[in-house]
């Protein structure tokens, strides 16, 4: 709980960009509202990418009955021209980032927001997203799991971990002082996803301090099912395309495995139509190209059966049959994102 008095408390801004998000939007501004902090010392500036399903109804309601929450309109659509109008009309000492979807666990997020930034002196403040909100079908518990495991994300991501210290900001950097974005500039607008890791990676090429804790947790929900799911990673997949055509030096192993693995699915199917064709030594060759990618795939299949049984058996046993689909969906929408978004740009 903050202390202090109103006139000490940092102003904070908190950017969210939405669109269609008429299902949990009046949820979670009310649980921004809700925060133990002083109501003159932050507002909510909802950038609406031209909503359709009532959203902008929904927060017009809203902030007729309190003055904290302003309604823009984001002609751009993308999350990160909405980020980028909070960023330019923002009036607070720090911007904090908050989607329209997700869950605030409790009412001290703000306090802890100005503590953390008081305590550490940091220029930026990361933040645990783990997809455990309230209320979730058993298919995104599994769609949490999975995510939360290392098959299933990046194993040097802090989002779903307990860390707390100066780290990285790239995987989960979401409130920042003024002067960040004074001096790194504002969010690219090219990217219709990831663009919070390419800022955050600038945050850091900056030499800019970052410090994150658990107690800044913000909650999000899953997809409902597999082919929302399966959008999301495509999304999330041309969205590296661009992070590292942008940012070359950036590349890790870890990021090309999703694009490796859909290329070798893509080869497979070329071999077996080649074999079809040929004969002879050709086909040998063919033969044993085939049968090497057809190992490699197999051992993929056991990895993936196995983390679902280690999972299965922690949590329980009615996760095991989504859980091997939601990772195949995670690593082939990932790399099909990625190799789809190169061909545009090379076509383009």
């Amino acid at each position: 709980m903050l202390t202090n008095t109103q006139t000490e408390a940092p102003f904070i801004s908190i950017v969210m960009p939405v669109r269609n998000e008429a299902r949990f939007i009046r949820d979670t501004l009310g649980q921004l509202l809700a925060q133990d902090y002083p109501a003159d010392c932050y507002e909510i500036i909802v950038a609406d990418g031209l909503s359709d399903d009532g959203t902008q109804a929904i927060v017009g309601e809203m902030a007729c009955n309190h003055p904290q929450i302003r309604l823009m309109d984001n002609p751009g659509r993308k999350s990160s021209a909405g980020r980028n109008m909070g960023f330019q009309s923002g009036r607070g000492d720090i911007f904090l980032v908050v989607d329209g979807h997700c869950y605030i666990p409790g009412v001290n997020l703000f306090s802890c927001i100005a503590e953390c930034f008081e305590k550490s002196g940091a220029d930026c403040l990361g933040r645990p997203q783990p997809l455990d909100p309230p209320g979730l079908t058993i298919f995104q518990q599994a769609v949490a799991l999975a995510r939360s495991s290392k098959v299933g994300h990046g194993g040097d991501s802090l989002i779903y971990g307990d860390y707390e210290g100066f780290a990285s900001p790239v995987s989960n950097g979401a409130a920042y002082r003024r002067e960040v974005v004074q001096r790194i500039g504002f969010v690219d607008e090219h990217f219709d996803a990831c663009e919070d890791l390419e800022f955050n990676y600038r945050v850091e090429k900056a030499g800019l301090k970052t410090y994150t804790s658990p107690k800044l947790t913000v909650r999000y929900y899953p997809r409902e099912d597999l082919k929302g799911l399966l959008r999301q990673m495509i999304r999330y997949g041309k969205g590296r395309w661009r992070f590292i055509r942008k940012h070359p030096e950036a590349l890790t192993l870890n990021q090309l495995v999703p694009a490796s693995f859909v290329a070798g699915l893509s080869l497979l199917l070329v071999i077996g139509v080649m074999e079809s064709l040929t004969t002879g030594s050709s086909k040998s060759s063919s033969h044993l190209a085939t049968q090497a990618l057809g190992y490699l795939y197999t051992l993929y299949a056991l990895i993936i059966i196995a983390e679902s049984l280690r999972i299965s058996a922690r949590n329980g046993w009615k996760y095991l049959r989504y859980l091997p689909m939601i990772f195949f969906a995670i690593h082939f929408g990932l790399g099909w994102g990625f190799w789809g978004q190169a061909l545009e740009r090379g076509h383009g």
